[in-house]
Protein backbone atom coordinates (compact mmCIF):
# COMPACT_ATOMS: atom_id res chain seq x y z
CA UNK A 1 0.00 0.00 0.00
CA UNK A 2 1.15 3.37 -0.97
CA UNK A 3 1.98 6.14 1.68
CA UNK A 4 -0.81 8.27 0.60
CA UNK A 5 -2.97 5.66 0.82
CA UNK A 6 -2.23 4.72 3.99
CA UNK A 7 -2.46 7.98 5.04
CA UNK A 8 -6.09 8.23 4.27
CA UNK A 9 -6.81 6.03 7.99
CA UNK A 10 -4.28 7.11 9.50
CA UNK A 11 -4.20 11.17 9.20
CA UNK A 12 -7.82 10.99 8.13
CA UNK A 13 -9.35 8.19 9.75
CA UNK A 14 -10.90 6.78 6.69
CA UNK A 15 -12.15 3.42 7.11
CA UNK A 16 -11.06 0.26 4.76
CA UNK A 17 -13.61 -1.90 3.66
CA UNK A 18 -13.84 -5.64 2.85
CA UNK A 19 -16.70 -7.56 1.09
CA UNK A 20 -18.40 -9.12 4.36
CA UNK A 21 -18.16 -5.21 5.54
CA UNK A 22 -19.63 -3.54 2.49
CA UNK A 23 -23.17 -4.21 3.49
CA UNK A 24 -22.60 -2.65 7.00
CA UNK A 25 -20.58 0.72 6.04
CA UNK A 26 -23.38 0.96 3.22
CA UNK A 27 -26.31 1.67 5.75
CA UNK A 28 -25.86 4.62 7.47
CA UNK A 29 -26.34 4.72 11.22
CA UNK A 30 -29.30 7.54 12.51
CA UNK A 31 -26.63 10.50 12.21
CA UNK A 32 -24.83 9.69 9.49
CA UNK A 33 -25.25 11.13 5.54
CA UNK A 34 -26.96 8.52 3.07
CA UNK A 35 -23.92 8.85 0.49
CA UNK A 36 -20.99 7.13 0.30
CA UNK A 37 -17.36 7.37 -1.58
CA UNK A 38 -16.05 3.88 -1.96
CA UNK A 39 -12.17 4.41 -3.07
CA UNK A 40 -11.53 1.59 -5.13
CA UNK A 41 -7.65 1.87 -5.31
CA UNK A 42 -6.19 -0.96 -7.35
CA UNK A 43 -2.42 -1.59 -7.37
CA UNK A 44 -0.88 1.65 -6.62
CA UNK A 45 2.50 0.64 -8.14
CA UNK A 46 0.71 -0.33 -11.22
CA UNK A 47 -1.78 2.41 -11.26
CA UNK A 48 0.37 5.67 -10.64
CA UNK A 49 -2.79 7.99 -10.59
CA UNK A 50 -4.08 6.18 -7.10
CA UNK A 51 -2.02 8.51 -5.20
CA UNK A 52 -3.70 11.28 -7.00
CA UNK A 53 -6.54 10.24 -6.33
CA UNK A 54 -5.69 9.37 -2.73
CA UNK A 55 -4.76 12.71 -2.38
CA UNK A 56 -8.34 14.66 -3.73
CA UNK A 57 -10.09 12.33 -2.07
CA UNK A 58 -9.77 13.93 1.54
CA UNK A 59 -10.43 17.48 -0.65
CA UNK A 60 -13.29 16.22 -1.92
CA UNK A 61 -14.57 15.53 1.77
CA UNK A 62 -13.90 18.72 2.91
CA UNK A 63 -15.93 20.31 -0.18
CA UNK A 64 -18.51 18.37 0.54
CA UNK A 65 -18.76 18.02 4.61
CA UNK A 66 -20.58 15.52 6.29
CA UNK A 67 -22.49 14.70 3.22
CA UNK A 68 -20.32 11.40 2.49
CA UNK A 69 -19.18 8.93 4.44
CA UNK A 70 -15.92 7.58 2.75
CA UNK A 71 -13.90 3.92 3.33
CA UNK A 72 -10.94 2.13 0.67
CA UNK A 73 -11.91 -0.83 -0.53
CA UNK A 74 -9.45 -3.55 0.94
CA UNK A 75 -7.50 -4.75 -1.90
CA UNK A 76 -8.33 -8.14 -1.62
CA UNK A 77 -12.07 -7.38 -1.91
CA UNK A 78 -12.08 -5.41 -5.22
CA UNK A 79 -12.41 -8.23 -7.41
CA UNK A 80 -15.71 -9.24 -5.35
CA UNK A 81 -16.88 -6.16 -5.24
CA UNK A 82 -16.63 -4.61 -8.92
CA UNK A 83 -19.10 -5.92 -10.54
CA UNK A 84 -21.47 -4.57 -8.14
CA UNK A 85 -20.26 -1.17 -7.71
CA UNK A 86 -19.89 -1.21 -11.73
CA UNK A 87 -16.59 -0.51 -11.64
CA UNK A 88 -14.02 -1.64 -14.71
CA UNK A 89 -11.07 0.91 -14.27
CA UNK A 90 -8.95 1.03 -11.41
CA UNK A 91 -8.65 3.58 -9.51
CA UNK A 92 -12.16 4.60 -9.32
CA UNK A 93 -14.45 6.88 -6.76
CA UNK A 94 -17.86 5.05 -6.45
CA UNK A 95 -21.11 7.11 -4.90
CA UNK A 96 -23.64 5.47 -3.21
CA UNK A 97 -27.18 6.30 -1.66
CA UNK A 98 -27.10 3.78 0.76
CA UNK A 99 -27.03 0.76 -1.54
CA UNK A 100 -27.41 1.88 -4.71
CA UNK A 101 -24.61 2.92 -7.04
CA UNK A 102 -25.13 6.71 -8.20
CA UNK A 103 -21.76 7.50 -10.15
CA UNK A 104 -18.28 5.71 -10.63
CA UNK A 105 -15.39 8.36 -11.58
CA UNK A 106 -12.69 6.51 -13.02
CA UNK A 107 -9.32 7.44 -12.59
CA UNK A 108 -8.17 10.99 -11.52
CA UNK A 109 -10.58 13.85 -13.03
CA UNK A 110 -10.56 17.54 -13.28
CA UNK A 111 -11.53 19.17 -9.91
CA UNK A 112 -14.47 20.54 -11.66
CA UNK A 113 -15.45 17.44 -13.03
CA UNK A 114 -15.72 15.67 -9.40
CA UNK A 115 -17.62 18.75 -8.13
CA UNK A 116 -20.30 18.70 -10.65
CA UNK A 117 -20.57 14.79 -10.62
CA UNK A 118 -20.50 14.45 -6.74
CA UNK A 119 -22.99 17.38 -6.66
CA UNK A 120 -25.71 16.02 -9.18
CA UNK A 121 -25.13 12.58 -7.26
CA UNK A 122 -26.29 14.40 -3.67
CA UNK A 123 -29.82 15.58 -5.26
CA UNK A 124 -31.97 13.74 -3.97
CA UNK A 125 -33.37 12.86 -7.46
CA UNK A 126 -30.04 11.64 -8.73
CA UNK A 127 -31.16 8.36 -10.68
CA UNK A 128 -28.94 5.35 -10.04
CA UNK A 129 -26.19 4.10 -12.48
CA UNK A 130 -26.44 3.17 -15.29
CA UNK A 131 -23.33 1.49 -16.98
CA UNK A 132 -22.48 3.64 -20.31
CA UNK A 133 -23.53 2.64 -23.49
CA UNK A 134 -20.65 0.46 -25.14
CA UNK A 135 -20.40 0.66 -29.09
CA UNK A 136 -21.34 -2.81 -30.78
CA UNK A 137 -19.89 -4.02 -34.12
CA UNK A 138 -22.04 -6.06 -35.99
CA UNK A 139 -21.99 -7.38 -39.48
CA UNK A 140 -24.33 -6.65 -41.83
CA UNK A 141 -26.46 -8.62 -44.03
CA UNK A 142 -26.30 -6.60 -46.86
CA UNK A 143 -24.45 -8.32 -49.98
CA UNK A 144 -21.48 -6.81 -51.19
CA UNK A 145 -22.63 -6.95 -54.57
CA UNK A 146 -25.98 -4.94 -53.49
Amino acid sequence: MSALIAALASRHGLPTVDAEGLDAFLTPVASEPDHALLFFTGDPDQRSDSGDVAVVLPELLATFPGRFRAAVVARSAEAAVKARCHVEVLPSLVVLREQTVIDVLPRIRDWGEYLDRLAAALRPEAPAFSDPSRVAITTSARRADA
